[in-house]
């Protein structure tokens, strides 16, 4: 079977494109501390470059501190790529400090790197790879002090040509301070000499927030930043520059979860081939959600006889919330027990079907859910309730009659549990805010009595919100960022996790990724 692609990814595509065309290209990362810079450098050394010609510059922290941040460095191959700035003994880098070049003519090599630029503007062809590192810019600098990490690296890149490198400076400022350097002196050196001249992959990482007198220089920029929502932490890149890339999603929401970077695509539910749903069986008066990770969540599942809220944010698309409402319907039906809805506006009893039923066997959403349809008057459909325009007492009673034989149809002769599953938007609008909030009290009631199972989905603006949250054993809450579906609990309160596809079970299933 083919597995579906997951939305859950490390580096955005627009910045995986930038780094993947032909010659050398720059990408300044600025933000807060805090924001997940460094991480992000790290995942880019591991996904995009070769491992023996790379270089991490790390003028922050120490080898042994990145170690014990990022574990996953510990892996040969990225312990290869890690150079610490703070330490001036390199020698593994070169065979002996002192065996230095003799110094090139500065105006002779200026002169070529202007021909360079010239020949780059007017060319559509990228340029012959280069053989020797150009050095001009660095020969100026070294005419007020010796940079013996800024030349080791020099000469590091010049041993890979006609290979491609990448290096990370990280950071710009704490290069510069140590040789009381301009920001602009050191990023126009390196972009000159290595990014145009050499065809490197340069990312600088500043440690300020803003870097509008840099941002010229270089030819891409991503802004990292973080804020808070109902006291939940959330990251955030931004893209603001990618020279030559076409910039198709600007913001991406971000999870540094087990000291990885991630990113995440828009979400799409049914990718790849279909398979019949293999339910989580319930344990212990517990109710899977049929998300293994929002099972743990609750502590094991939802609890017989309780009551269940998701809110749906207004900017939360039918995909995303049927991300959690899916398996959700789809593992009480696969166990054979009933289900009972009222549909939220927006959703329709055929498209439900047709979203369920190519999970299921053949006959199962018939036998095991019944839609009550307050706006139809006739259904052909077994699992339909025609309930609408009942205004006379008669048509009263029989309704009420129609209620309950399906009720009693869906529990069969052992009375099993059913799952009520009430969209409120349609109530409140059907009966008016006083009586849906009667209908949810005596609904509640009668749930938290019995063995049954009670879902509600409430969207914004009902005036019956408070009384929900305040008779809800669960609160979840189903919101968009940067195009991706999260989840998170307000009662029990939680973190906010992202909605994945899970690659392992295939969809319609999803993982929960903690936004850390």
């Amino acid at each position: 079977m083919n597995k579906p692609h997951s939305n859950h990814i490390s580096i955005p595509g627009e910045i995986r494109t930038f780094f993947g065309k032909p010659g050398g290209r720059s990408l300044l990362v600025k933000g807060g501390a805090g924001s997940g810079k460094t991480t992000m450098a790290l995942q880019l050394l591991e996904d995009l470059a070769d491992p023996l010609k790379s270089i991490y510059l790390s003028s922050r922290v120490s080898d042994e501190a990145l170690f014990r941040q990022f574990p996953w460095l510990e892996k040969e191959e990225m312990k290869n790529r890690i150079i610490d700035a703070s330490r001036v003994l390199l020698k593994h880098l070169v065979p002996d400090e002192d065996d230095v070049d003799d110094v090139p003519d500065a105006e002779h090599h200026e002169r070529l790197s202007s021909a360079r630029d010239f020949l780059r503007s007017v060319s559509d062809e990228p340029l012959a790879p280069p053989s020797k590192v150009d050095r001009t810019r660095l020969t100026v600098l070294l005419e007020r002090n010796r940079m013996p990490e800024i030349e080791r690296i020099y000469d590091r890149v010049e041993a890979n040509l006609p290979e491609k490198s990448m290096i990370i400076i990280d950071s710009v400022e704490g290069i510069t301070n140590k040789y009381s350097l301009e920001n602009e002196e050191l990023v126009t050196c390196i972009q000159k000499d290595l990014v145009e001249g050499s065809n490197v992959d340069v990312v600088f990482i500043l440690e300020n927030k803003e870097a509008t007198n840099l941002e010229y220089l270089v030819d891409g920029v991503v802004k990292h930043t973080y804020e808070s929502r109902e006291g939940r932490r959330v990251r955030n890149i931004h893209i603001e520059k990618l020279r030559g890339t076409k910039i198709l999603q600007p913001s991406y929401l971000v999870t540094l979860n087990d000291g990885r970077f991630n990113t995440f695509d828009p979400f799409k539910m049914y990718l790849g081939d279909i398979a019949q749903w293999e339910p989580i069986p319930d344990h212990n008066r517990l109710y899977s959600t049929g998300t293994r990770d929002l099972d743990v969540l609750l502590d094991g599942g939802f609890k017989a006889g309780s009551y269940n809220v998701i809110e749906v944010d207004e900017n939360v698309s039918n995909e995303d919330y049927h991300s959690i409402v899916v398996p959700i319907l789809l593992n009480f039906i696969a166990l054979e027990k009933g289900v009972f809805a009222v549909l939220s506006g927006g959703d329709h009893a055929e498209t439900l079907k047709k979203d369920l039923d190519k999970f299921l066997p053949k006959g199962q959403f018939e036998n095991y859910v019944r839609i009550a349809d307050y706006f139809t008057n006739k259904s052909d459909s077994p699992y339909i309730m025609a309930l609408g325009g009942r205004v006379t007492k008669e048509e009263k009673e029989k309704a009420v009659q129609t209620w309950n034989s399906n009720v009693a149809f869906l529990r069969g002769p052992d009375n099993k549990p059913i799952m009520d599953f009430t969209g409120f938007d349609t109530l409140e609008y059907l009966r008016g805010g006083e009586v849906a909030i009667q209908h949810l009290l005596d609904a509640v009631a009668k749930i938290k009595i019995s063995n049954d199972l009670g879902i509600g989905i409430l969207k914004p603006g009902l005036r019956l919100t408070q009384e929900i949250m305040n008779m809800a054993d669960t609160y979840l809450k189903i919101i968009t960022i940067d195009k991706c579906p999260c989840i998170y609990g307000v009662k029990p309160k939680t973190m906010i996790y992202g909605i994945v596809n899970d690659l392992e079970r295939g969809t319609p299933n999803i993982q929960l990724i903690p936004i850390i």
